[in-house]
C-alpha cells in the first residue's frame, strides 16, 4: 500500500502517526525528501534553516503559526531537540497527517551534544542528554504505531489497527457547554481542556451569541482564534487596561483565554469585578499546565461551575500521535497518592536513573501538577543538566511530595568580584549572583549553596509537614553546602511557609514580576557557620535598607531590627564600598538606592541632580529631560559622577582608596 493511500486511511480514522528517520545528517533528509516527494498536501518543516522547498519555521518562532493547521510536516531534532516546539507543531497537524522526526543515529543519539541544551542547562557549550533521550527511545520502541526508520533497515510502515469511521464529537459537546453557559446565572464558569480541543473556539461562540462579552488575556495574539469565531463582537482589552478603569465595563460576560498565565492576583481582581466571568486554561501543552491553577485558584472562588472539553476538533481519541506524545513528555496526569501515615523521603540518585527511570517521571508528573508554569523546558532541565538534586517523599509511582533543587555558587573570587561591580553576570546561580549584584555580598556566590527551583506536594497530602520534612530531610544530607537558598513570588501565605522551614528573607525585588503578579524574594536558610554570618548580614542590610525600599514595595511587613546598630541609618563603612560600586563601577542604580540615601545623610555636598535622583526614583526620564541630558543612560552617568564627588567630600583618602579597585 502507497504511503497516500495510508495517510487517505489515517484521515478516515481520524488519526496522525509518527515516523522517525535515524542516522547521518545527509541521509535524513533524502530521506525526509522521499516522503514529501510522494505525499501530498502542504508541509511544514522545523529547523533553524530551510532544508526543502516547503515553509520552514525555526523552533523559537514556532507560536507565530499556532492556531493554523497543517497536513504535514518534518521535525530536525539532528543537532538539538526543542521540546516545546515540538509539541506545538504536533498541535497544528489534522487527522491523515504524518509528523517526521529526524534525529542522529540511534546508538549515537543519547551522547550527542544537543544544542537546545543552551537554553536551560546554563552551559557554555552544548550536552549530551542522555537521560532524555533514552526516555524517548523507550517511549519510541515501545508503540507498535511509530514507525522507526534507521539508517541501512527497510522503511516497513506497520499497519493501523482496525478502527472505525471517525465522526468528531468535538462540535456537539461545545455547543452542550455553550448552552448551559448562555444561562448562566452569576458566578465563574471554568473550561479546562488539552491541547486541539476547541475550548477557544468555543469562548468565541459565547461572544458571538452574547454580544455583550469583554475578551481579555495574557497577550492579544493568542486570542486569534476566539477573535475569529466571536467576529464583529470581538471586543479586547488588556488584563491591566481593565483594572485601571475607574468604571467597570458595562458587559454580561468576561472571558478570560488562557487564564492560568494570568498572575493570580491579577485574576483575583478581575473576577471581583463583573457579574458572570468565563475562565478558559488548558491544563497541558508546551508552555506549561493549568492543573496547578485549578486545584489552587479555582478551589478559593466562592461560585464556580467547572466544566471540561475532553473530545478533540482534528483527531480522534484513538490518535497514536497524541498518546505517544503525552507518555514522551510527560503530559500524563500524577496519580493519587495512597493514604498512609508512614512517609519515606529519600533522595534519588542520578546514577540510577538508567535503571530506575520512574521516580524522575513521577516527580515531574507531580511537579507538573503544582505549577501551572512547568513546561517540557522544565522536563530537559530536570532530567540532563547538571547539578540537579532530587527529593522523594512516599512510593512510586503515587509519590507525595518532590523537592528539586540546583547547585548554585562555588565561583572563583575575581568572578564574584565582576559580578559585584556590575561587569559580569555568568548564567545560572539565580539567588547567589543576585545576592552578589543587589546585596552586595560577594561571599554568596563564593559560598556552596542549593536553590530550592521547586517544590510540590499532592493535593490530598498537604498540611501534614511533608513539605517541611524533604526540606529537612536534604539539609541534614548536604553538610558541604553552606546554605539553602528559594525565590518566590512574595505572598503572606508563602513567606509564612519559608519561615515554618527556617528560612530568613534577605532580599525583596522593587518591580512586580510579570509571571505571579507579586514581588520577587528571596531568602535562604544557612548549614554551615559561614552560610550564618552571609544569612545575619544579608537580613540585617534588609531591616536597614527597609525604610527605603518600602516606599517602592506595596508590601506590609515587618523586619526584625534586632542587632542592628542604635542609629540603623548610619553611612558605614560597608556602605561606602557598595557607594564606591556605584560611583566608580557599574552597580545598578536600584539597588544601591537605600545606601545612596545614606550617603546623602552623611554629607553636605551640593550634588543636586543625585539628590533629585534619590528622593523621585521612578522618574528618572523626566530628571535626566529637566537637566537637558539624553536618557537614562546619561542620567546615570552623571549620577554616578555626583556620587563619587559626595564620597570624595567626605573623606577624600578613604574615597582614593575605594576607587584603586576600579581603575
Amino acid at each position: 500500500m502507497t504511503r497516500e493511500n495510508i495517510s487517505r486511511q489515517m484521515q478516515q480514522a481520524g488519526v496522525r502517526r509518527l515516523c522517525i528517520i535515524s542516522g547521518e545528517a545527509s541521509w535524513c533528509q533524502l530521506s525526509a525528501q522521499k516522503w514529501i516527494d510522494e505525499l501530498t498536501g502542504d508541509w511544514l518543516c522545523i529547523s533553524e534553516s530551510p532544508l526543502f522547498s516547503t515553509p520552514y519555521c525555526p523552533p523559537g518562532a514556532l507560536r507565530t503559526l499556532l492556531g493554523r493547521e497543517f497536513l504535514h510536516a518534518i521535525f530536525d531534532a539532528r543537532h538539538g531537540f526543542h521540546a516545546e516546539a515540538f509539541a506545538a507543531l504536533a498541535g497544528t497537524l489534522k487527522a491523515g497527517s504524518w509528523l517526521l522526526l529526524l534525529v542522529p543515529a540511534w546508538d549515537d543519539w543519547p551522547q550527542k551534544p544537543d544544542a537546545d541544551s543552551l537554553r536551560w542547562a546554563d552551559v557554555a557549550e552544548p550536552i549530551s542528554t542522555p537521560h532524555f533521550i533514552w526516555h524517548l527511545q523507550q517511549r519510541i520502541n515501545a508503540d507498535e504505531q511509530i514507525l522507526l526508520h534507521r539508517q541501512g533497515d527497510p522503511c516497513h510502515i506497520p499497519p493501523l489497527p482496525p478502527l472505525p469511521a471517525w465522526q468528531c464529537q468535538a462540535p456537539l459537546q461545545q455547543h452542550a457547554i455553550l448552552s448551559q453557559l448562555l444561562h448562566q446565572p452569576r458566578g465563574v464558569a471554568v473550561i479546562t481542556a488539552a491541547r486541539g480541543r476547541g475550548k477557544s473556539a468555543l469562548a468565541g461562540m459565547l461572544a458571538k451569541q452574547n454580544t455583550r462579552c469583554l475578551i481579555t488575556a495574557p497577550a492579544k495574539v493568542s486570542t486569534e482564534v476566539l477573535a475569529r469565531f466571536a467576529g464583529e463582537h470581538y471586543h479586547f482589552m488588556a488584563p491591566d487596561a481593565i483594572l485601571e478603569q475607574v468604571i467597570t465595563p458595562d458587559v454580561d460576560w468576561l472571558i478570560v483565554d488562557e487564564a492560568a498565565a494570568i498572575p493570580a492576583p491579577l485574576l483575583h481582581a478581575l473576577v471581583a469585578r463583573f457579574p458572570r466571568v468565563l475562565l478558559s486554561t488548558t491544563v497541558q501543552g508546551y508552555e506549561g499546565t493549568g492543573r496547578g491553577f485549578m486545584l489552587k485558584f479555582c478551589a478559593e472562588l466562592p461560585q464556580v461551575t467547572c466544566f471540561t472539553l475532553d473530545e478533540p476538533l482534528r483527531w480522534s481519541r484513538a490518535d497514536p500521535l497524541e498518546k505517544w506524545l503525552n507518555q514522551a513528555l510527560i503530559f500524563e496526569d500524577a496519580l493519587p497518592a495512597p493514604a498512609s501515615s508512614d512517609t519515606l523521603i529519600q533522595r534519588f540518585d542520578i546514577a540510577d536513573w538508567a535503571d530506575n527511570p520512574a521516580p524522575p517521571e513521577a516527580a515531574y508528573r507531580l511537579l507538573t501538577s503544582a505549577h501551572y508554569r512547568t513546561s517540557p523546558l522544565d522536563l530537559r532541565r530536570l532530567f540532563d543538566a547538571p547539578g540537579m538534586h532530587l527529593w522523594l517523599a512516599g512510593d512510586v509511582p503515587g509519590l507525595k511530595g518532590a523537592l528539586w533543587l540546583v547547585e548554585e555558587g562555588n565561583l572563583p573570587a575575581d568572578l564574584a568580584q565582576a559580578v559585584w561591580a556590575g561587569r559580569r553576570r555568568p548564567r545560572g546561580n539565580l539567588v547567589a549572583q543576585s545576592l552578589v549584584a543587589h546585596s552586595g555580598f560577594k561571599d554568596a556566590a563564593m559560598l556552596r549553596s542549593l536553590r530550592i527551583t521547586r517544590i510540590a506536594v499532592a493535593a490530598e497530602c498537604r498540611r501534614q509537614g511533608i513539605g517541611l520534612a524533604l526540606i529537612n530531610a536534604a539539609r541534614a544530607a548536604e553538610p558541604q553546602c553552606d546554605f539553602f537558598s528559594v525565590s518566590f513570588g512574595y505572598t503572606d501565605a508563602l513567606w509564612h511557609f519559608w519561615r515554618a522551614c527556617g528560612f530568613t528573607l534577605v532580599r525583596i525585588g522593587s518591580q512586580r514580576e510579570a509571571s505571579s503578579g507579586c514581588y520577587a524574594a528571596m531568602a535562604i536558610c544557612a548549614i554551615t557557620p559561614a552560610g550564618q554570618r552571609l544569612q545575619k548580614a544579608a537580613a540585617q542590610q534588609l531591616a536597614r535598607d527597609w525604610p527605603v525600599l518600602r516606599q517602592f514595595i506595596d508590601i506590609k511587613l515587618t523586619l526584625s531590627s534586632a542587632d542592628l546598630p542604635a542609629d540603623e541609618q548610619e553611612f558605614t563603612a560597608y556602605d561606602a564600598q557598595l557607594a564606591a560600586g556605584f560611583a566608580w563601577a557599574l552597580r545598578p542604580f536600584e539597588a544601591s538606592l537605600p545606601v545612596l540615601k545614606r550617603l546623602l545623610r552623611a554629607t553636605d555636598q551640593p550634588v543636586p541632580l543625585l539628590r533629585a535622583a534619590v528622593d523621585a526614583s521612578d522618574e528618572l526620564t523626566l530628571l535626566a529631560k529637566q537637566a537637558g541630558l539624553s536618557g537614562r543612560k546619561a542620567i546615570i552617568t552623571a549620577l554616578r559622577q555626583q556620587a563619587a564627588a559626595a564620597l570624595e567630600a567626605l573623606d577624600s583618602e578613604r574615597a582614593t582608596i575605594l576607587r584603586q579597585p576600579f581603575r
